[in-house]
């Protein structure tokens, strides 16, 4: 955890971790549903739909929380790095 927050890292790059999850469902979902297609399973391509959707989700949901943190650090850095006291003592 970082400042609060679940990254990963990987070449020097911070992911947050549920726009890291939501890229890796979305693609699983994408390749199931095609694979569902090309093999006539209705249901497996609904099941692929579906975990493509929530791909999607989990990516834009790590995508508002970047923004977030970013407004965040902007405002900090304008205000000399000042911090709310709150902010540290939950971790958020």
């Amino acid at each position: 955890m970082h400042g609060g927050r679940e990254l990963i890292f990987e070449e020097g790059e911070a992911l947050d971790k549920d726009r890291a999850m939501g890229t890796i469902n979305e693609v699983a979902g994408r390749a199931k549903r095609q694979v569902a297609e090309w093999t006539g399973d209705t249901d497996a391509q609904i099941e692929g739909g579906a975990q493509e959707v929530k791909g999607r989700a989990q990516n834009a949901w790590g995508a508002t929380k970047d923004a977030v943190w970013s407004a965040r650090d902007e405002v900090n850095k304008e205000q000399g790095g000042r911090r709310d006291s709150t902010s540290q003592r939950d971790g958020s």
